[in-house]
């Protein structure tokens, strides 16, 4: 391979994933654009005039990385951003010992004679301070999102003994940060279209003959094949991949005050099983998080038992009812509540546990449930719904399948969803019929 200055601007809305190296031009032309046209919005609605985030190699703050550019994968040192918000926009400066990418720079480490380091440098974001005289200061502490808590102990207590009388100004910059991760421009949503697609073709290899050999191949080994796929394909999965089953004659069993499947997760998979998968790749700096079904045909079916399919389109039916609810505006609670209502009304058993992704795959933002909290989710289910954000619609029913006797068949469902001003997207489209495994 030769190097060459005549490179094409890349586009991951078309290929994912993109090589390392066009990925990291496309993760700095984002963090210019957000800058530019996300940042001043949320520090004026947040009422905050200069932003400090603070972080130490290997302790990032977890808005850190978010800010940096593509090729620093840490923090160095200690590295401390600092954003201005004037009439002008907002001023990016870094006071760092290594220059910061697009960052102005505010502190020349090596020009400071007889003073260590850490002196000099909580020095320079004083003299800083000093010259903007911002009338408010936002740090990054907060008690409901650990996404905008990552100040540190000793790093708070650094930066308020620098401050000096200017630390009367310090203020939470929870509304801030969680707007600044949980925030999407137009092209990061069209980029996680082509990563949901990608994120739908490997299952559908996962539930083919490719990877399924029925009676011999085991759950587990289908996890184990996706992870691996991933790895192969260039991206990495957030968390280990997981696949369970259904079947009939093993009905669900009672955890935790709810109803989960009972067959084994190293079980052997057989004909006549619901398989379900539940995996999230990470690219580009985002993250995905997707759960589909898939069933294996017994000899001589050419479609699932008409129950699991009717027990699907339930669980089409919550989705439906679920966005229906997803208003900018409404708390996730309030989301929650109506969706749950709305569910009563027609008569479904089910449960929604939806949630942001987005920079993480549990994002900052609203919490609409969660599997265990079907009432209400203090803190996180406060926060308000906002457009232009990304969201793991998740959620599951519960229906009698005739076929299995009228034995309870749990369909969950995570599908990705973009929330605009024109409403709901699903990225690359729901899953609307099982996925069928051939069993010879």
């Amino acid at each position: 391979m030769t190097a060459t200055a005549d490179r094409t601007v890349p586009d991951p809305t078309r290929t994912v994933p993109l090589p390392l190296r066009e990925q990291a031009d496309v993760r700095d032309r984002w963090l210019t654009q957000r800058l530019l046209d996300v940042l001043p919005g949320l520090m004026d609605a947040a009422g905050i005039d200069l932003w400090v985030v603070v972080g130490r190699e290997y302790n990032e703050d977890p808005v850190l990385p978010t800010l940096l550019p593509a090729t620093w994968l840490s923090a160095r040192r200690r590295t401390i951003l600092l954003f201005h918000r004037s009439d002008d926009g907002v001023t990016a400066v870094a006071v760092s010992r290594y220059p910061v990418g697009q960052f102005l720079p505010a502190w020349d480490a090596d020009g400071q004679p007889g003073r260590t380091n850490e002196e000099s440098q909580w020095a320079a974001v004083r003299r800083f301070v000093d010259q903007a005289d911002p009338r408010t200061i936002g740090i990054d502490v907060s008690a409901t999102f650990a996404h905008a808590d990552g100040l540190s102990h000793t790093e708070h207590g650094l930066l308020v003994a620098a401050l000096g009388p200017h630390a009367e100004k310090l203020v939470s910059a929870e509304q801030v940060a969680v707007g600044w991760l949980e925030t999407r421009l137009p092209e990061e949503i069209a980029a996680m279209h082509a990563m949901n697609r990608l994120v739908h073709q490997v299952i559908d290899e996962a539930y083919s003959p490719a990877v399924i050999t029925v009676g011999r191949t085991t759950a587990a080994d289908v996890a184990w094949w996706i992870r691996q796929r991933f790895a192969d394909l260039g991206v990495a999965g957030w968390f280990q991949p997981t696949v369970g089953l259904q079947r009939a004659g093993s009905p669900l069993a009672e955890e935790r005050g709810t109803a989960v499947p009972s067959v084994p997760w190293d079980a052997v998979i057989e004909a006549g099983d619901l398989v379900h998968c539940d995996v999230g790749l990470s690219t580009l700096g985002l993250m995905t998080d997707t759960q589909r079904n898939g069933y294996v045909l017994r000899p001589g079916e050419t479609g699932p038992p008409a129950g699991l399919v009717a027990a699907l389109a339930v669980g089409n039916r919550m989705q439906d009812l679920t966005t229906a609810a997803l208003q900018p505006g409404r708390t996730g609670d309030e989301v929650l509540a109506a969706a749950r209502a709305a569910a009563a009304a027609e008569g479904i058993d089910g449960d929604v546990y939806s949630h942001p992704v987005g920079v993480h795959g549990h994002g900052a933002g609203p919490a609409i449930g969660m599997w265990d909290q079907q009432h209400g989710v203090p803190g996180a289910g406060s926060a308000l719904v906002r457009t232009d954000t990304v969201w793991a619609l998740e959620l599951c029913v519960r229906v009698p399948v005739a076929e299995w006797g009228g034995q309870l068949v749990r369909m969950a469902l995570e599908q990705g969803i973009a929330l605009t001003g024109d409403g709901v997207e699903y990225l690359d489209g729901r899953q609307t019929e099982l996925i069928l495994i051939p069993s010879s």
